[in-house]
């Protein structure tokens, strides 16, 4: 269960609250004080009451002056190793500094509190349940937005063209090809691809004759007759229908031996003759150098951009479902796989340990920095909201202890001079 840690209205509240109680016990041990002093003569059984209210006093006036020690200096006056805490702000924020740094942020107590909690498994139990995993994806998405929103377009693209620039242009293509299409055309992979090509090759010729009309016969002589040039084109048309269709049906047709070997040839030259390599490497800058290129690239990551805030916004998008599913899925294999429970617990702990040993002063200095940078009166007001109220309870129990030792005193006293 969650403890609820009240604001600092409330402390002060609080603080002022009990400083009241705690000066009302020292005005009504005075008042009972002079009223029993005054009459004590007359009524003797009242020297008790006075002992005990004189004993109340004093101890409610001492308890005052060390409490009020603590934060200022009591009535203003200069009185020696008072006004503590503002005078030695400094020294108090390097000790508490230290006492975290050494106690809190020791190897024994992170990774001892770390492998006793069992975080893979309870990280697990509340993954699994698909509320949860709603919220951490929802929040995923927020943060996600936001990391866009932060990246800059122009920083991204250049980005973007730096990676391809190293990774993609500097290395050489025409080796790379040249392997591949070596490694095609030995498994015959060349085979489905030119079948294609005369598939779609045959059906636009059965589609469109008309496509030969006069190609043929528009290079023959004018003094040709018309009918000799209809039946030159109408021959041509079906010779190169013809020859597709032969080419399509004979695996072990010249053509096909003739596009094996011109394929195997190119693989070669790309890997080995400089002359192929330099052309292909001029063709890849003369492409990635055109402004239509960066011009694509830009209109690319917006396009990406657009698509992921406007998936991440929308709850029921499949990239926010899938996310959500794949949370349930870790949660629940978190939950029942101890062998993934021990790599996780222990990746953490390598994790934590080693920012524990490397940065454990750094974590420390926070404090001691923190406190350092705070103004004298504004450490005494943080402290003093923080522990005061309680702090008031030592002047009532010094009031209440005060009055108990001062009429015991007084009665042992009596005792003694009635025997004596």
């Amino acid at each position: 269960m969650q403890r609820v840690v009240p604001s600092d209205a409330e402390r002060r509240a609080a603080l002022r609250r009990m400083k009241t109680i705690a000066t009302a016990l020292l005005v009504i041990a005075a008042v009972v004080f002079a009223v029993s002093f005054a009459l004590q003569d007359r009524l003797p059984w009242l020297g008790y009451v006075r002992a005990a209210a004189e004993g109340a006093m004093v101890g409610a006036i001492a308890d005052w002056f060390a409490v009020t020690a603590l934060f200022r200096r009591p009535l203003g006056l200069p009185i020696p190793h008072t006004a503590i805490i503002p005078t030695r702000k400094d020294e108090i924020g390097a000790s508490l500094g230290a006492f975290v740094e050494h106690e809190f942020l020791s190897d024994e107590v992170v990774l001892g509190k770390l492998r006793s909690v069992e975080p893979a498994r309870r990280a697990g139990e509340w993954l699994r349940e698909p509320a949860h995993a709603e919220r951490l994806a929802a929040e995923a998405s927020v943060a996600a937005n936001a990391l866009l929103e932060l990246l800059g377009d122009d920083d991204i693209e250049q980005l973007l063209e730096q990676l391809a620039r190293r990774h993609v242009l500097e290395p050489e293509w025409a080796p790379a090809i040249g392997r591949v299409g070596a490694r095609l055309v030995a498994a015959d992979q060349q085979r489905p691809a030119i079948d294609a090509l005369l598939a779609r090759a045959e059906g636009w010729l059965d589609a469109h004759p008309e496509a030969f009309g006069s190609m043929v016969s528009d290079r023959l002589p004018r003094w040709v007759p018309k009918l000799v040039d209809r039946f030159v084109d109408d021959r041509a048309y079906r010779e190169v229908l013809a020859f597709v269709r032969a080419v399509r049906a004979d695996d072990a047709h010249p053509l096909r031996l003739a596009i094996d070997r011109y394929l195997g040839d190119l693989a070669e030259s790309l890997q080995h003759d400089p002359a192929t390599i330099g052309k292909v490497e001029r063709l890849k800058t003369e492409l990635f150098d055109s402004p239509r290129v960066r011009e694509f690239a830009g209109e690319a990551w917006a396009a990406v951009k657009g698509s992921l805030t406007a998936a991440l916004a929308d709850p029921e998008s499949e990239l926010r479902r899938g996310l959500r599913r794949a949370l349930v899925e870790l949660g629940a294999r978190l939950a029942a796989d101890e062998g993934l429970q021990a790599k996780v617990d222990g990746w953490l702990t390598d994790a934590a340990a080693y920012v524990v040993r490397n940065y454990r002063s750094d974590i420390a200095g926070v404090i001691t920095e923190t406190v350092e940078r705070w103004d004298a009166r504004e450490t005494t007001e943080k402290l003093e909201l923080q522990v005061g109220r309680d702090l008031q309870f030592i002047r009532i129990n010094g009031t209440v202890v005060g009055a108990l030792a001062g009429l015991a005193i007084f009665s042992v006293a009596t005792a003694l001079h009635a025997l004596l």
